[in-house]
């Protein structure tokens, strides 16, 4: 096993045994001189270039209903870098256009969190909303934004699949999933001048490993700065920002960065050891077609 691995595993055993201890259901905790392995800093395995990310966003073919409801879900990836749980989770409501948010109910940790959403990711998730989604919601809707083809929230297992052949299919020489985007959303942004502390409050990180102490940002602030920032957004939309709110505030120090990082990577990792559940539907009338 790898030290992620290990460290991954170790951990919940020392919380129950400290947890059956402090409750009197044991006498004294057994796993309390458990060392967690030493963990190390790595860069993420694969992180899409601009060019890279637009290929794959450019493959769901558009003349069919489930290759615009894919646009959506990628554009939506790429925009904000939410989990995929988050985006599986998403209602109808959790969108707010006018002010270009979108809340995302229950991520992990069970806390909610407002983010803000590109222009050109709400204009492909209207379209889907209103041209498609309608067509997929069978029988008693339950509000869920992204449906399958059978009118039903896609399980983590089914959405990791289809991404990733829709990454697949871009032939770009790099694999991944929906992590992917979210590494690529949050190092793009890095790139650009994004201060360390706002990409943490989009991704909804609680605390990075080497940062004592973060400010709050607000939403407000945070909607600029994905505006000036983000690759994805519309022509001429950064700059007339930029010059309402100021200057963009230099990135934080390089190793809450590489902590950042580090963490994402975790992330990735501990989602791709998740053991696929048995008996999933196929996946094949949701899976992706390239435009020829």
């Amino acid at each position: 096993m790898s030290a992620r691995t290990q460290h991954g595993r170790i951990t919940p055993i020392r919380v129950w045994f400290k947890w059956l201890a402090k409750q009197n259901f044991i006498l004294y905790n057994p796993a309390s001189d458990l060392d967690l392995p030493r963990l190390d800093r790595r860069l993420p395995r694969h992180v899409l270039t601009v060019k890279e990310a637009e290929t794959v966003l450019a493959v769901p073919d558009l003349d069919t209903a489930t290759g615009l409801r894919d646009r959506a879900m990628l554009e939506t990836l790429y925009s904000t870098g939410m989990r995929r749980m988050e985006l599986i989770n998403l209602q109808v409501f959790d969108l707010d256009a006018e002010r270009g948010t979108v809340m995302i109910r229950q991520g992990k940790g069970k806390k909610d969190r407002m983010v803000p959403i590109g222009e050109r990711a709400i204009a492909w998730i209207e379209k889907y909303r209103d041209d498609v989604r309608p067509e997929l919601a069978a029988g008693a809707d339950e509000g869920t934004l992204f449906l399958t083809h059978l009118g039903e929230a896609f399980t983590p297992n089914r959405l990791t699949q289809l991404v990733r052949e829709y990454v697949q299919a871009a032939a770009i020489g790099k694999s991944g999933s929906c992590h992917l985007f979210r590494h690529t959303m949050a190092t793009l942004m890095l790139e650009n001048g994004a201060d360390i502390r706002y990409i943490q409050a989009i991704l909804g990180h609680a605390e990075l490993s080497t940062t004592q102490v973060y400010t709050q940002a607000s939403i407000r602030q945070l909607k600029a700065i994905h505006t000036a920032t983000h690759p994805g957004r519309m022509p001429g939309a950064g700059s007339a920002k930029r010059s309402e709110e100021g200057p963009i505030p230099p990135h934080g120090p390089l190793n809450a960065s590489a902590a950042l990082l580090a963490a994402l990577d975790a992330e990735a990792e501990a989602e791709a050891g998740e053991v696929a559940p048995r008996g999933l539907p196929s996946v094949v009338a949701d899976a992706p077609t390239a435009r020829r």
